[in-house]
């Protein structure tokens, strides 16, 4: 879900494992050269859904890479199937009300320009929740957890084939950047 950490844990994640990290909507904004809200305004959810599908395609196939995905990257199928085939999907599980606490001051994205976004947060968390958790081969609570205790579970929960294929370089420990305080990451 938007709002979960997946793009501050992701990075986090890649740095540790020495791998390349990809934001997918950060991505389709750069090839676009459009904000996702300007796709949204001329597409629509429709059209920046089959754009979506046709990046997720491309970055699966790419190794040694964390992909963050946008929080309704999962409403379409083809994506939950290229997703759970090709990698190890981690679900970031975050309450609607962690969600709302990270989010109700965001003016950005299109799905929270609503009436009642903390009523939407609810609902999109409700709708998709039984999607993330078909997806996903782990499930991590992020709650109001410091970012590396997070990045700790998910390489706890990572399969050795993962971690195994640590390069020396990468750091076993904390980032270099781990004394920050980013318990309420809001960059995804």
């Amino acid at each position: 879900m938007m709002g979960a950490g997946k793009t501050t844990i992701g990075r986090r994640l890649a740095r540790r494992l020495g791998w390349s990290f990809v934001d997918a909507d950060r991505e389709l904004e750069s090839r676009m050269g459009v904000s996702i809200a300007t796709i949204f305004e001329l597409e629509g959810e429709e059209g920046f859904r089959r754009r979506e599908v046709a990046l997720i395609d491309e970055l699966t196939q790419r190794a040694a890479t964390v992909l963050a995905t946008g929080g309704g990257a999962v409403l379409n199928e083809r994506n939950r199937e290229v997703l759970h085939e090709r990698g190890c999907v981690v679900y970031l599980h975050a309450a609607p009300g962690d969600l709302w606490h990270r989010l109700k001051r965001d003016t950005v994205r299109p799905l929270l320009r609503a009436p009642d976004p903390r009523g939407r947060i609810e609902a999109l968390a409700l709708a998709r929740d039984p999607l993330y958790r078909g997806t996903a081969h782990l499930i991590v609570e992020t709650g109001r957890q410091p970012v590396d205790r997070v990045v700790g579970a998910v390489l706890a929960g990572l399969p050795p084939s993962i971690t195994d294929t640590r390069p020396a370089s990468a750091s076993p420990g904390p980032p270099s950047d781990a004394g920050t305080d980013e318990s309420n990451p809001t960059d995804d």
